[in-house]
């Protein structure tokens, strides 16, 4: 009796997944080389599957789905959607205009640049280990919109083929791409369009979205100080690195994610506020794998932990200083 309700227990649970898969495929438009390649994707695919019931059958503010990765081991998912090394001065040679510190002023409750008409539309680096240029983008477009009043998308393509001191689509690191930035015109993102791959540098027949020397230096956010990175983000979003090598980013869909990660950044995004959701504090961070993935493409992260805060998110912290009156 105990084997015929094991089958069919089983049984059920392979119906299910079934019909996962079926509307997985259909929602992503998802298409495979083979019979044999669809087979081994959907294995994996019930195997996602079955974490996703597990973590989400815990009493946690955070839910994990069927998110467009869900065919891909972690592994696989690794090696193409990060590509950040944990700089040691994030902003290379440009000009140190000191630490961003807390300094005893009244904080807003909550802040959302997103809402605010700082942050661009959310981008998918693909398989591209190119988020180090959608870190350093979308710091630039923050920044350049609040003081110019102005939002202009910036082409990460630019970073990934022209900027010779990093790797495209093997990685990067913002240290490097802002001396790029500092010594180069940066164009539009619809003059100069993202590919998901390397190619030749074609940077001088676009639109420029930011002046050479529109960018002037930058500020270190006061380390493992959750007030330091509310004040900076009262100001403008913040360049951040993170750890993201884990199953429950691939996988997550909503709330507030914690208690799933370390401190061993590997994946370069952008804070763009802060607040709370049912009682948890949290980061709002945009992310760039694209709008279907998580919350629109942003991930919430508890806020409240201390030290080095949830991902290692307060390690290391900062922002760009621009200025819209260019001196040649």
């Amino acid at each position: 009796m105990k084997s015929f309700v094991g089958a069919t227990i089983l049984s059920v649970a392979s119906a299910d997944h079934a019909v996962e898969w079926k509307n997985f495929k259909q929602e992503y438009g998802k298409t495979y080389s083979s019979v044999i390649e669809e087979e081994q994707r959907f294995q994996i695919f019930k195997v996602n599957m079955d974490f996703v019931a597990t973590m989400n059958s815990k009493n946690t503010a955070f839910k994990l789905g069927a998110t467009p990765f869900a065919d891909l081991t972690a592994d696989e998912f690794g090696a193409s959607h990060f590509g950040i090394a944990a700089p040691n001065d994030p902003w290379g040679s440009l000009p140190n205009l000191g630490n961003h510190t807390y300094n005893g002023e009244e904080l807003a409750a909550s802040v959302d640049w997103s809402t605010k008409g700082a942050v661009t539309p959310v981008k998918n680096q693909g398989q591209c280990g190119s988020c180090w240029s959608f870190s350093t983008t979308g710091s630039l477009e923050g920044a350049w919109e609040i003081a110019s009043g102005k939002l202009v998308s910036l082409s990460e393509q630019q970073f990934v083929d022209c900027d010779k001191a990093d790797s495209g689509c093997n990685g990067g690191l913002m240290d490097t791409a802002f001396k790029f930035a500092e010594k180069n015109a940066l164009c539009t993102e619809s003059s100069y369009r993202y590919k998901g791959k390397g190619g030749s540098c074609e940077a001088s027949s676009c639109t420029v979205g930011i002046p050479k020397g529109g960018v002037t230096g930058y500020k270190d956010v006061g380390a493992d100080s959750e007030q330091a990175m509310m004040s900076a983000l009262n100001q403008q979003p913040v360049s951040i690195a993170i750890e993201a090598d884990k199953s429950v980013f691939q996988l997550y869909k909503s709330g507030v994610l914690s208690g799933t990660c370390g401190t061993s950044l590997d994946h370069g995004v952008l804070a763009v506020g802060y607040g709370t959701e049912d009682g948890k504090d949290f980061w709002l961070v945009k992310n760039s794998w694209g709008a279907s993935w998580g919350s629109n493409g942003y991930v919430k992260l508890l806020r409240g932990k201390g030290g080095a805060g949830e991902c290692g998110l307060l390690k290391q912290a900062s922002y760009p200083v621009v200025s819209t009156t260019i001196t040649v």
